[in-house]
């Protein structure tokens, strides 16, 4: 992993999240640069800051570094969900999750 990756996946995140770089920016208490900035592979963040990035974009560090998962708030907030459903609507859900992924 390299800057390179950080740099594009926040803009993947923030993309997925519908925000622009300076509205970020300015809600993160940054000038409006800031993540053009980082975009552009100009910075990176701090350590504290990218903590604050992930938070912002309802991440997580593990959710930010896995590449398997394009959408990480939309696939924690289904398993949330998920997990106050009966058994019974689980098992049906999963057969419908096997179907789909079988086309």
């Amino acid at each position: 992993m390299d800057q390179d990756y950080i740099n594009k996946r926040i803009t993947e995140l923030r993309l997925k999240k519908g925000v622009a770089e300076h509205k970020m920016s300015l809600e993160l208490g940054h000038s409006r640069s800031y993540v053009q900035s980082i975009s552009s592979g100009r910075s990176l963040p701090s350590m504290a800051e990218f903590l604050a990035i992930c938070e912002y974009l309802s991440v997580t560090p593990k959710d930010f570094f896995d590449n398997d998962n394009p959408n990480p708030p939309l696939v924690r907030d289904t398993i949330d969900k998920l997990k106050s459903l009966p058994e019974s609507d689980l098992l049906l859900i999963l057969t419908m999750i096997n179907r789909l992924q079988s086309k």
